[in-house]
């Protein structure tokens, strides 16, 4: 089982008058069993949270873990820096940054599979292929370049890009925030029957609570870059314990208590 631990980790941003605690010490775990939601409000350290997770960003303090290895040390090495890229894959909210503009959405897809996996040619072709149909994309799609396809079609190719690495820790930031309804329920359905069907561990990291109780099974609650609460996604949302995850959660249930969509998308 591939364990991604976390052990009082920290990130600081400035000093003096200028200093901000984005993440407060905090300890948690992802493994190939783990489907976990982390929430909060914007500005709550989620998204720093995630860039220190893939080694984005540098931590305070602190130390990052893949099955007992620093990260630290893991990025520093070629071989090992592959072997972490491979493990643990990260997908963001910002698909136009995520792609190069000038290059087509085959040559995006394929470049890890290829510097990753060493898979080319007929093979990874098939593989690319395989993916695809996992996340309902015509292949014919391969050819165009980002700005020529939807949202919702760039996103999922952000996901068949690290899908084809075939990781055991997924870490998806943001990912349905800026879909349609319909579309968002369709990938989040495409990412968590992925998961459990591969058995590869989810880090799924939002501000909206349908979409992360729908797709985790538990939750850690983030304000001010501090764990304020976390537990099993039932017992959060039932019996919470924190006046913040309360406010949350009362925004949550004055709205739609689920984003499902099982039909194929645009």
């Amino acid at each position: 089982m591939t364990t991604l631990q976390v052990e009082g980790l920290t990130k600081v941003f400035g000093r003096g008058a200028g200093r901000t605690v984005a993440v407060q010490p905090m300890d948690l775990e992802i493994d190939t069993s783990t489907a976990l939601g982390i929430v909060g409000e914007s500005g709550s350290g989620k998204s720093t949270l995630a860039r220190l997770l893939v080694g984005f960003e540098t931590p305070t303090a602190g130390a990052i873990h893949l099955d007992g290895r620093p990260i630290s040390r893991m990025l520093s090495m070629p071989r090992e820096r592959r072997e972490f890229r491979r493990a643990v894959q990260f997908v963001a909210q910002d698909t136009f940054s995520a792609f190069d503009p000038r290059r087509t959405l085959r040559d995006a897809v394929a470049t890890p599979l290829r510097v990753l996996r060493e898979v080319t040619g007929p093979a990874a072709d098939a593989e690319i292929r395989d993916v695809l149909g996992l996340l309902q994309l015509d292949p014919a799609l391969l050819d165009r370049y980002p700005s020529q396809v939807s949202g919702g079609q760039r996103q999922r190719f952000a996901l068949a890009r690290s899908l084809v690495v075939r990781p055991q820790i997924l870490l998806c930031d943001e990912v349905v925030s800026a879909l349609d309804v319909s579309v968002q329920g369709a990938v989040l359905n495409m990412i968590r029957d992925y998961c459990e069907t591969y058995r590869v561990g989810l880090g799924f990291i939002s501000h909206g609570l349908p979409a992360t109780t729908f797709i985790a099974d538990t939750l850690l609650v983030m304000r001010h870059g501090a764990v304020v609460e976390t537990g099993p996604t039932e017992q959060v949302v039932d019996r919470p314990e924190h006046p913040y995850t309360r406010t949350l959660l009362d925004a949550y249930r004055r709205g739609p208590r689920r984003v499902v969509a099982v039909d194929p998308v645009a």
